[in-house]
């Protein structure tokens, strides 16, 4: 009877702490190196009032080295405030254990680009590359994550992320308290 029980904690124990399977939008390996990265997931929605605010996340791997890369959308009718990565933004991670984990972005200023779509809406689409600092990596494997903090060129902003919602947007369940513990083994190597 003991055995029963200790393996039916194991197993789900093991089942609530799975990493999950890999799904690549690039894996290539060549003569030059390797270079791999996950599908976007989406980490942070809010809709309000006819705005939408969308981040996506993708972990990649340039031969070896890992990287975290963002993509913020804003959809609305009306004027949106545009943000910038520059070379002294950083994302913030505030972990469930207390931790707080830094990314830096590389040296690269971009304020996004504006796009209107066939609905009349304004698409400003912003995209920022993060290099993970020694240990970050494995202290972000190790817990989940509850809150983000993004500083920009000119503002810093915070984003409290869920444990799990529905998106509106495709009808996908994501997980983004636990988005790092299920998918950096996807980068190692």
């Amino acid at each position: 009877m003991k055995h029963s029980i200790l393996l039916l904690i194991a197993l789900i124990s093991n089942s609530i702490f799975a990493q999950k399977n890999c799904e690549y939008s690039t894996n290539v390996k060549d003569s030059i190196g390797t270079y791999k990265a996950t599908k976007e997931y989406i980490i942070y929605e809010k809709n309000f009032a006819g705005n939408k605010n969308y981040i996506f996340f993708s972990l990649s791997s340039t031969d070896g080295t890992p990287y975290l890369n963002l993509q913020f959308i804003q959809k609305s009718k009306e004027f949106m405030k545009a943000n910038c990565f520059d070379k002294n933004s950083k994302i913030f991670f505030q972990l469930n254990n207390g931790k707080i984990v830094t990314l830096l972005h590389i040296d690269r200023m971009d304020c996004g680009t504006s796009v209107r779509d066939n609905e009349n809406f304004d698409n400003r689409i912003l995209s920022g590359t993060f290099m993970f600092l020694k240990g970050s990596f494995e202290d972000l494997k190790s817990a989940p994550v509850n809150l983000m903090r993004i500083k920009y060129l000119t503002d810093i902003e915070d984003y409290i992320f869920r444990k799990e919602f529905t998106s509106e947007m495709d009808n996908q369940v994501y997980q983004p308290e636990t988005y790092f513990v299920n998918y950096l083994h996807c980068i190692e190597n």
